[in-house]
């Protein structure tokens, strides 16, 4: 996702040419470039799938269209088995229309995760509940804390359900560090993911990661809480930013190849 605007196979020649051993994925170019062809590029050019992103969007109160939204994360098990990666990460969804219940929406994703969770195993996939910034609570993910994400991946086997660490999402918590020792406790951090915080947000608030160490977050001091915690994965870029999306992909990777090494190492 940060490099977007590069088409998948000029993303996979970028990072096999700058050293980027691996790679998270999305699922609309995924499947717009054709599944197993993607599985089939990405190992030929010798890279890992480090995640596919994104399943979830688990609140629904409709019957119909929560059984869409199970088969959709069904076929994201599938599409996550076919390309090689271990992990599927979990947006969970906001308020359906005209709720104000919190609890009820993250209980929805609990019983969604009942359901999930043997799917995923039996296909050798792990899912992670991604906590994202309290601003989107209402209408993208009611998920808003590391505590809140573990509290519903706890009910269910690690080897299943564990939980996403992303600096943008969690940076402004003081209870997070705390959290990240827990989910490591457990061996439910399945995936770590960098973004900086810049101000002012942009119109929408969805595009305004900031390309590592252009904002506020101190970068080195979360890859040192999950480290401490005993992760020893990959860590992936996650980057949504238009001015990074108009540039030039390939040199938008080597920035932040750079500025990974620079203020992440």
């Amino acid at each position: 996702m940060t490099v977007r605007q590069l088409p998948l196979p000029d993303l996979v020649a970028a990072c096999a040419d700058l050293g980027v051993p691996a790679v998270g994925l999305w699922r609309e170019p995924v499947q717009a470039y054709g599944v197993e062809a993607a599985a089939k590029l990405v190992r030929d050019a010798g890279l890992a799938v480090t995640t596919l992103c994104r399943g979830g969007f688990l609140t629904a109160t409709d019957p119909a269209e929560r059984a869409r939204a199970l088969d959709d994360n069904r076929r994201a098990v599938d599409e996550a088995a076919t390309l090689g990666t271990e992990v599927l990460v979990l947006v969970s969804g906001g308020l359906p229309a005209g709720s104000r219940d919190l609890r009820g929406a993250r209980e929805r994703i609990a019983d969604a995760l009942a359901e999930l969770g043997p799917y995923a195993e039996a296909h050798g996939v792990r899912l992670a509940v991604e906590p994202l910034h309290p601003m989107f609570a209402a209408d993208r993910c009611v998920v808003s804390t590391l505590a809140q994400a573990l509290d519903l991946a706890e009910r269910f086997p690690a080897r299943q359900v564990g939980v996403a660490v992303d600096t943008y999402h969690v940076w402004w918590d003081d209870g997070a560090p705390a959290q990240i020792a827990r989910a490591g406790a457990g061996g439910r951090i399945h995936t770590f993911q960098l973004a900086d915080w810049v101000t002012p947000l942009p119109a929408g608030v969805l595009n305004g990661r900031g390309q590592l160490g252009d904002g506020a977050i101190d970068l080195r001091e979360w890859r040192a809480h999950v480290e401490a915690a005993g992760y020893t994965g990959p860590i992936e870029v996650e980057l949504f930013n238009d001015a990074l999306w108009a540039r030039d992909g390939r040199e938008v990777l080597a920035e932040t190849v750079e500025r990974f090494t620079r203020h992440a190492l």
